[in-house]
C-alpha cells in the first residue's frame, strides 16, 4: 500500500530538492578553472547547500513516517 505524503512533508521534500540541486550545480561548476575567491565560495556554499538538502530530506522522510503512526 502506498501512503500519501502530507503537504508539510511534500513541501520539505521540494525545498530539499532545490537546496541539493543548487549545491550540486555549484560543485559541478568547479570543473572549470576559476579564481580563488569563486572556488572558495562555490565550494563552501555548494557543500552547505547539498548537505542541507540531504538533512532536510531525511527530516521530511522522518516526519512523513511519524505522521503514519497516528
Amino acid at each position: 500500500m502506498i501512503d500519501t505524503v502530507p503537504l508539510e512533508s511534500a513541501i520539505m521534500f521540494a525545498v530539499a530538492a532545490v537546496f541539493a540541486g543548487s549545491g550540486a550545480w555549484l560543485l559541478w561548476q568547479l570543473r572549470v578553472p576559476q579564481g580563488p575567491a569563486r572556488v572558495y565560495v562555490y565550494r563552501m556554499v555548494g557543500i552547505m547547500a547539498l548537505s542541507g538538502g540531504v538533512v532536510l530530506a531525511m527530516s521530511a522522510w522522518a516526519m512523513w513516517r511519524w505522521s503514519l503512526e497516528t
